[in-house]
């Protein structure tokens, strides 16, 4: 792995913004030409998957699995500005579970009979089948903006800041109004997002002329099931121990998801020899 993310690790600043808000905004993190490769490439496969899945060019499309279709993806899984603050939060002991590519096109602007935005938490049957208040964290999420939203209703991801600590989000009564602590993300292309699944969040209403693309990268436990096919095995024999370790290899079989052994988590030895016993949660 890249030595050079060890000058991004998470700062306690960093940490502390994210305990209490449930995401970090990073800018800048990749390059103007690196983000039109990501565009150029997002768009064909998501062109495909409206062919395939019959889905209009005016619709949200939201391809999952995309790590294995093209090259251009691989390196964003343990990049170098993004990962080290995965690692940061949830530990050594972590998997690439999903990936989604949400695109969201242009819409016209109507000005009665707005539905309100799609309001939600990761992870599904997670927070159905897991009692407690506030439930687990499980995993985090890197967003990967490929189009701006500085600008107002240009798509921007909504969040409730402080909204991961708690089970339900309280809405205005009579009304389809956002609610009142509601904030749009408003980032530039290039920059990243990292968040709790459990932030309440929402993609947002998209009235410019671009169509938003939004890359995410899904980080979990090991021991939790992928949220999606992850069909990596053509990758694996390319990668390095810690890239194989993402992609959901384990030496010792399926008990070294949940008992591994340092075989079987090489990113513990890393980061135990760059950045020190102390960096190493137990």
């Amino acid at each position: 792995m890249d030595t050079t993310c060890l000058a991004h690790r998470l700062t306690d600043e960093e940490r502390s913004t994210f305990e209490k808000n449930g995401y970090l905004v990073i800018e800048d993190v990749l390059s103007q030409q690196y983000v039109n490769n990501l565009y150029t490439t997002s768009s064909n496969i998501v062109a495909e998957y409206r062919r395939t899945k019959g889905i209009d060019n005016d619709v949200m499309a939201n391809p999952f699995d995309y790590i294995g279709r093209d090259e251009l993806f691989l390196d964003l899984l343990d990049w170098p500005t993004t990962f080290p603050k995965v690692w940061g939060i949830l530990g050594w002991h972590i998997q690439l579970y999903h990936t989604h590519m949400m695109t969201v096109p242009p819409e016209p602007r109507f000005e009665n009979g707005l539905k309100r935005l799609g309001w939600h938490q990761d992870s599904g049957r997670l927070n159905q089948d897991l009692e407690t208040n506030p439930r687990p964290r499980v995993s985090v999420k890197i967003g990967y903006f490929l189009t701006d939203t500085t600008v107002p209703d240009s798509g921007s991801v909504y969040v409730v800041p402080g909204s991961h600590l708690r089970n339900e989000l309280e809405f205005p009564d009579g009304d389809e109004s956002e609610p009142a602590d509601a904030v749009a993300l408003q980032v530039p292309a290039g920059s990243a997002i990292i968040f709790d699944r459990r932030l309440w969040h929402a993609s947002g209403r998209n009235h410019s002329s671009t169509t938003r693309i939004v890359l995410y990268y899904g980080y979990s436990y090991r021991w939790l099931k992928p949220r999606d096919d992850m069909t990596v095995d053509h990758l694996l024999d390319r990668c390095d121990p810690i890239r194989r370790q993402l992609l959901g290899d384990s030496v010792s079989g399926n008990h070294g998801f949940t008992s591994p052994t340092d075989e079987d988590v090489p990113l513990r030895a890393w980061i135990r020899e760059h950045a020190g016993e102390d960096a190493v949660v137990p």
